[in-house]
């Protein structure tokens, strides 16, 4: 399951899903590319089987590689199942643990240099708890002011992630999405489009170096960027 929806910025129900994953012992994957390291996920607890993530997100690093955080006797059962010779993990994991961490091809050195400076930094901030905090903060600050302004979120508060929010596009007929858009990047902001394919809408992330002066200066913008 994904974890993090981020076309709508919903946090789908992990503790449920996990529930009924055990009840008819299946293998739990939980897809965590937009909240690891940035949500309180406890495995162990919630039985999660195979956890697949990436370099970038709430880690803070950059883009370059994913990984995955998986339970040794179920991934030793993987060996010769692969089906592409690239996304081999059983080799890959088994090229790692023989040969001190070394990859299976040209590694993305300047990647790895840093994933390992954000996970310093991370450990600084005081770990998934202390940036878990700090997003939902972010998060609600921002719905709080975009709601002052007069958008409207797409989803009701309960189904939100700390991580990344939709709003409609206003019903103002002179809203036109490129010119807020533009004049937005102008002022220093990039906003996301809207994904959900039967609803005209934007997104906007909150994770990232990012804090509460910086929501405000962002929300300051936006009520300079309307057009009507």
């Amino acid at each position: 399951m994904v974890h993090c929806e981020a076309t709508t910025g919903m946090l789908n129900p992990l503790e449920a899903i996990s529930e009924l994953v055990s009840h008819y012992r299946k293998t739990f994957i939980l897809d965590a590319m937009s909240s690891f390291g940035g949500i309180p996920i406890d495995m162990i607890k919630l039985g999660i089987d195979v956890l697949i993530s990436s370099s970038n997100k709430c880690i803070q690093g950059v883009p370059g590689f994913g990984f995955v955080i998986c339970k040794h006797a179920l991934i030793s059962q993987c060996k010769g199942n692969a089906r592409s010779l690239s996304l081999d993990l059983y080799d890959q994991w088994q090229t790692m643990e023989q040969n001190n961490g070394k990859w299976r091809f040209t590694s993305p050195t300047h990647v790895v240099r840093a994933f390992a400076q954000a996970l310093i930094e991370f450990e600084q901030e005081g770990g998934t708890k202390a940036r878990y905090n700090r997003y939902k903060s972010n998060q609600s600050l921002l719905v709080s002011g975009m709601r002052e302004l007069g958008f409207e979120t797409l989803l009701p508060d309960p189904l939100h992630s700390p991580i990344i929010t939709s709003f409609f596009s206003p019903k103002e007929p002179r809203y036109n999405f490129k010119l807020f858009y533009e004049k937005l990047k102008s002022l220093g902001y990039v906003i996301y489009p809207g994904k959900v394919s039967d609803a005209d809408c934007f997104r906007i992330g909150n994770i990232g170096e990012v804090y509460q002066k910086d929501i405000e200066s962002l929300l300051q913008a936006i009520g300079e960027a309307k057009y009507w």
